[in-house]
């Protein structure tokens, strides 16, 4: 039903502007309203105790229908376009990928424009709550050390699971503001504003323009917006509700926080030294160019000013593993996510101690918390299956048509949610238009297993998940 009703407002911008797909927009926005309608009917009098086997289908289910009623506007407007390319345009904005087929930005209707972004946003408040409020009883890959309903009641941030989502909610509707606003002072068109302020907090990094954000020719103001807003949408949305309650506020910066904040300075800075030895370019300059694609690639965010794979064999290197890490558990970013970093590195060193000093009593532990044995077995299931289903998503694309830089960081982009991969074809300077529909089914797969932490999807391909 939400989807239905944002549906209306690229609506209203088409008739507005003229344009007739705004009757598209009308019909699909029914559409929704009516599966919606009558799966709300069907389901009032069922009594069904919920079970992980139940969350792990719902959570899937939600995001595929997701995907494919967002579809619908791209498929039947003026836009020549096969349906494989508008679901993965719809799976793109939806995950927060940012990843984009479409060409032509600049000219493009606004209602489409529009539209892409409020996707992005709906996924990125979708996933939080998801995150936070569903993962951790299913015990998914570490996020469960975020669950609020601890047996320790001392934990609870909130004494409630709808308190804490309403603060998530106020929290996201609150930055996504804050950000529209700044975009608009910093000199950005309100539309433009609008629609970079939706794709900025949600990290999914839709833009208006073909050139993403070298369209606005180096805006200072502008890009330090960005910086900020990218980084505070890819720190844990729990953060934002500790800073209101004076009990939590010496619990802010928990680990995986402070090494997010610290990566970001320390590669940040690499980067503008780098580019100051390699160019004229003012240290400044350098340091605010370097600063934007560092931290548009590590939150996944996958917003560009330039190409950066033009810097040199070390800065590819550098993007390329920040590709991998993404950001903070419990926020709109993508990635392997730096918890489950913190979590397999403290789980390797008591393992080695433990080695070295067999009867000493050796507890892993994140922060506060003892990283118990679910917690680390998953995260390890996590990076295999992370991996594995890099592997395989490569071999995949392969066979459809890429070439092997194009298939390897295409599977790795869509995997993490990052947007831009690597090569002439998918780097920051192009995008997927070029891609043929076989692999852009495989690369909406990987979208949406990587937004769902991958054990989620896995796990419904499995003979035990159903059989009793």
């Amino acid at each position: 039903m939400m989807m239905a009703v944002a549906m209306l407002f690229p609506a209203m911008f088409d008739l507005r502007d003229g344009t007739p797909d705004w009757l598209i927009f009308i019909r699909s926005s029914l559409f929704t309203a009516v599966v919606s309608s009558l799966v709300f009917l069907s389901t009032q009098n069922s009594h069904i105790r919920f079970s992980p086997r139940l969350g792990f289908l719902l959570t899937v289910s939600l995001w595929v229908t997701a995907a494919l009623l967002g579809s619908i506007p791209f498929y039947f407007s003026h836009l020549p376009i096969s349906f494989a390319t508008a679901l993965f345009e719809s799976t793109s904005g939806i995950t927060a990928t940012g990843s984009t087929a479409l060409t032509g930005l600049d000219q493009m209707p606004r209602g489409i424009l529009i539209w892409r972004s409020l996707l992005c946003w709906i996924g990125g408040i979708g996933f939080i709550g998801l995150a936070l409020l569903l993962l951790p009883s299913l015990r998914i890959g570490g996020v469960q050390l975020f669950h609020m309903e601890s047996s320790d009641k001392s934990e609870k941030i909130l004494p409630r699971v709808n308190q804490l989502a309403i603060g998530i909610i106020v929290a996201y509707c609150g930055l996504t503001i804050l950000c529209i606003v700044a975009y608009f002072a910093a000199g950005m068109g309100m539309f433009d504003a609008i629609n970079h302020g939706l794709t900025t907090i949600s990290t999914a990094g839709y833009s208006t323009h073909d050139s993403s954000f070298g369209f606005f020719d180096g805006n200072k103001a502008i890009l330090i917006v960005a910086m900020v807003f990218m980084t505070l949408g890819s720190l844990p949305f729990i953060l934002f509700i500790k800073a209101v309650i004076p009990q939590q506020m010496p619990n802010l910066l928990d680990p995986q926080v402070k090494l997010f904040l610290s990566l970001i300075l320390i590669f940040t800075f690499g980067l503008a030294v780098m580019l100051r030895i390699s160019s004229d370019m003012p240290f400044g300059t350098a340091l605010l160019t370097a600063g934007f694609h560092f931290i548009s690639v590590i939150t996944t965010t996958g917003f560009a000013m330039e190409d950066y794979t033009l810097w040199g064999p070390a800065a590819v290197g550098v993007f390329f593993l920040a590709s991998f890490i993404g950001g903070c558990a419990g926020s709109t970013s993508g990635g392997m996510k730096i918890n489950r970093i913190i979590i397999l590195w403290r789980t390797t060193q008591a393992s080695l101690t433990r080695l070295v000093m067999p009867h000493a009593v050796v507890k892993a532990r994140y922060g506060s918390s003892e990283i118990t044995p679910d917690i680390a077995q998953s995260a390890l299931l996590y990076l295999f299956l992370y991996f594995a289903s890099l592997v395989l998503g490569t071999m995949a694309l392969s066979i459809f048509g890429l070439d092997f830089v194009s298939a390897f960081t295409g599977a790795l982009t869509a995997l993490s949610n990052v947007g831009p991969g690597l090569g002439e074809t998918i780097g920051p300077a192009g995008n997927f238009s070029t891609i043929n529909d076989n692999a852009l089914w495989v690369l909406s797969y990987l979208m949406l297993a990587g937004r769902l932490e991958l054990i989620t999807v896995v796990i419904l391909f499995t003979r035990a998940f159903w059989v009793r």
